[in-house]
């Protein structure tokens, strides 16, 4: 098996949906106010390092926050505050933020971004991001795979980084970790350029 048939059959056997109770988005706003000040009243963000929350599917935000809970995505400030989160907090959290409206930066795209994103790297092994992530950039919500697009670019860099060096490692069966060593810095640059221009 190729390397790069190897990573699509790899996304698709990682695409086991976990299942978490639906939440109520009215009662996520009021729980939401702590949140606020690093990601936004309506889940945007105004510093590019904190990831927009506006729009992310309900079960991936779930999943990210049960995992700052028991500590397997390692984050001092997040895990304190997701560990008094009960297991309804966390669904109506999560279906708040998943009713929010993104706002798309308005970055240009980039071109080595664009062939990373859309085609991969044959000659490293690097899949393309659309077999998980979509050509859009909208993830796919019942394989927890999130979307991305309008992200910024910064907090899209750091996350691969992030992967890259093992210094977070919650991802389904460590694929992100070994997409990400197979990418070089100017390439993890590139390619979050070019999600955050992704509409």
């Amino acid at each position: 098996m190729g390397k790069i048939r190897f990573w699509v059959w790899l996304c698709l056997m990682s695409g086991a949906s976990l299942s978490f109770a639906q939440g109520s988005p009215s009662a996520g706003k009021e729980k939401a106010e702590t949140c606020g000040g690093c990601h936004g009243v309506d889940g945007n963000s105004s510093a590019p390092i904190f990831p927009k929350l506006a729009s992310q599917h309900a079960a991936y935000l779930g999943k990210q926050l049960h995992d700052f809970k028991s500590q397997k995505r390692a984050d001092p400030t997040m895990s304190a505050l997701a560990e008094p989160l009960t297991d309804a907090d966390i669904a109506d959290l999560s279906a708040y933020y998943a009713q929010q409206k993104i706002t798309v930066e308005q970055g240009a795209p980039n071109p080595l971004g664009k062939k990373i994103y859309l085609t991969g790297n044959l000659d490293t092994g690097v899949p393309a991001c659309t077999g998980c992530h979509g050509p859009d950039g909208n993830g796919n919500p019942q394989a927890l795979f999130p979307q991305f697009n309008g992200q910024y670019a910064a907090y899209l860099e750091k996350t691969l980084k992030d992967f890259k060096t093992g210094a977070r490692g919650n991802d389904p069966n460590g694929m992100m970790r070994a997409i990400a060593a197979r990418l070089s810095e100017e390439e993890i640059s590139a390619v979050a350029d070019y999600i955050s221009s992704l509409k």
